[in-house]
């Protein structure tokens, strides 16, 4: 195919790259793209509010947060633990007196019932041989007409009521004859509060400030924050980043590279800033995210399904 084949009109097949072009012109299809370094956050940026932190804490899996903003969302979780509780326990509470009235209404019925049956026990004994005109039984014909009108009874009123509710069952508006909606059942809510990022759980007493060191100390925070490169190692001076695998020393709450912790801080295990012994699990690696780069390692494409178009 030569240079100019692609935009040639008189082929009578419909060519990938027309296809193409008609499918991005008519917006059907799937459209991705990559994110820039713009839609990502930066490394010193809160996991909730997404702006720079003023008092940053981290939880011990390395995620940054603001101070306000995370203590905001413990108590948000705990007052919305404490209001499902409360319905819980009214659900309980509702339970178990309709299980007390229908245990209550149970024995009612078998006490009724006891009653009706002693009732219909003859207490004294018939004599035969006393004559119908003084009140005995009827004679068998008339014991049985009146038996078969009985049932004719029963029959014709068990009939109407049976026409009547077959008469009265198609009126479903009728609040009465609706179906009633089951409440909803509440499950016992979980009183642990779940860190948003990684899902296990989390302490206020478990979060520890950052102390991040600025690359200049003289300027205030509005114009820090308007610098690409804010912040700096503490022992080395490099600069941090997102491309920069930043680790806090939880002791003294510095901010360091992990180069420099792999090289210089792990031969004695010490603190270089207060002097204290470290553990490992005072060496915690904050969690970053992309730079925007395709060796990042790091999946930045966005990707919006539209409705496909076939030929």
């Amino acid at each position: 195919m030569t240079r100019h084949g692609k935009n040639c009109t008189a082929g009578a097949v419909y060519t990938y790259h027309e296809k193409r072009k008609d499918t991005a012109s008519s917006g059907y299809g799937t459209q991705s793209i990559r994110l820039g370094k713009d839609a990502i956050k930066d490394f010193d940026c809160c996991c909730l509010s997404l702006q720079p932190c003023r008092d940053p804490v981290v939880t011990p899996d390395g995620y940054l947060y603001e101070k306000q903003a995370i203590l905001e969302y413990i108590l948000h979780r705990k007052t919305e633990t404490a209001k499902q509780m409360k319905a819980y326990e009214k659900q309980k509470k509702a339970k178990r007196s309709e299980n007390h009235l229908e245990a209550t209404s149970g024995q009612r019925e078998r006490v009724a019932n006891f009653k009706k049956n002693e009732g219909s026990i003859v207490s004294k004994p018939i004599n035969p041989f006393t004559s119908g005109k003084d009140g005995a039984a009827p004679s068998g014909s008339a014991a049985v007409a009146g038996t078969a009108g009985a049932d004719s009874a029963v029959a014709g009123s068990s009939s109407g009521s049976i026409s009547s509710s077959d008469s009265a069952l198609p009126s479903f508006w009728i609040p009465m004859l609706t179906p009633e909606a089951k409440p909803t059942l509440v499950k016992k809510p979980d009183k642990t509060v779940l860190c948003p990022m990684s899902g296990r759980p989390l302490k206020m007493n478990e979060l520890i400030p950052v102390r991040f060191t600025p690359l200049d100390p003289s300027l205030d925070r509005v114009k820090l924050l308007t610098r690409q490169d804010r912040y700096v190692c503490a022992v080395t001076k490099d600069t941090l980043g997102n491309s920069v695998p930043c680790v806090l020393l939880r002791p003294s709450g510095a901010v360091v590279t992990l180069e420099c912790v792999e090289k210089l801080i792990r031969k004695d295990m010490i603190d270089p800033i207060n002097g204290e012994k470290l553990k490992e699990k005072d060496i915690i690696v904050l969690q970053r995210g992309g730079t925007g780069f395709a060796g990042s390692g790091v999946d930045l494409k966005a990707k919006e399904a539209r409705p496909v178009m076939q030929a």
